[in-house]
């Protein structure tokens, strides 16, 4: 497994595959074991980053609070890029890691070549709303710190994933999963990349958020993976990878067309 060296965090992370470099972020309270039945399929064509955020999994859980943060996480995105050694890539991710592949192209723009949202949202525009999310994120962390793992919630993509320490979710609940402003809300309307929207159909809180998404970023593609939850790549991997799939061979045709000084119809 390798390991990169970040200031005060060693970040657990994998390769897989040859090709076009998609990386992908898991959501709060999962890792990057959560993306297993994705490797096979994405493998054959492209070049699969994984990695565990900071607080999950393998990656190391510094004690300082301020360790945990949107700039943190989008500062280890664009270290893991380079360590991997590439200027660009397809971001993408759950939940979480969806919201964090939003704010990575908030401040590395220039890094993203095309975007996968996955059952995520772009964080709250009103005031009242994102103070009702946060005080949900606090209320995992304090159910974290009286029942220590037990107090995780039952999905698959948590069930999926084994962390190392409790201390580590708990500080990412309060630094990470907490929102401060609307700033990547606002950011949707710039995106100029090709973007994939995809949700499962019984992921009820979050379908508002794709077809805000979907909305506001232009020329977005927006999927619906009927009997699927919230880890649609989970609970119906074929049906998932398939979407995917289809959504990259058309990216790397634009790409091909656009190389060869033609444009598709």
């Amino acid at each position: 497994m390798p390991l990169l060296d970040r200031p005060g965090c060693w970040i657990a992370y994998e390769v897989h595959g040859r090709g076009p470099a998609v990386l992908l972020t898991h959501g709060y309270a999962a890792s990057r074991r959560m993306w297993d039945k994705q490797i096979e399929a994405m493998g054959r064509t492209h070049r699969l980053i994984l990695w565990d955020m900071r607080g999950h999994g393998q990656t190391d859980s510094p004690e300082d609070p301020a360790a945990y943060s949107e700039a943190a996480t989008t500062g280890d995105m664009a270290a893991l890029l380079d360590a991997c050694g590439e200027e660009r890539a397809i971001i993408g991710g759950l939940s979480l890691g969806g919201y964090m592949s939003l704010a990575f192209h908030l401040r590395y723009p220039e890094r993203v070549r095309a975007f996968l949202l996955f059952d995520t949202g772009p964080g709250y525009r009103n005031d009242e709303a994102r103070a009702a999310w946060n005080e949900y994120a606090e209320s995992v962390a304090r159910g974290l710190e009286e029942k220590g793992f037990d107090a995780l919630r039952e999905s698959p993509e948590v069930a999926a994933s084994r962390h190392r320490s409790v201390k580590g979710l708990i500080l990412a609940a309060r630094g990470m999963l907490t929102q401060r402003d609307a700033r990547v809300f606002e950011s949707l309307v710039s995106i100029r990349v090709p973007t994939l929207v995809l949700v499962g159909a019984e992921d009820k809180p979050f379908l508002q958020a794709a077809d805000v998404m979907a909305a506001r970023i232009p020329g977005a593609t927006k999927v619906v993976i009927e009997h699927a939850g919230h880890a649609p790549n989970i609970d119906r991997p074929d049906a998932f990878n398939d979407n995917l799939l289809a959504f990259l061979a058309r990216l790397d045709g634009e790409a091909l067309a656009v190389s060869q000084g033609s444009v598709p119809e």
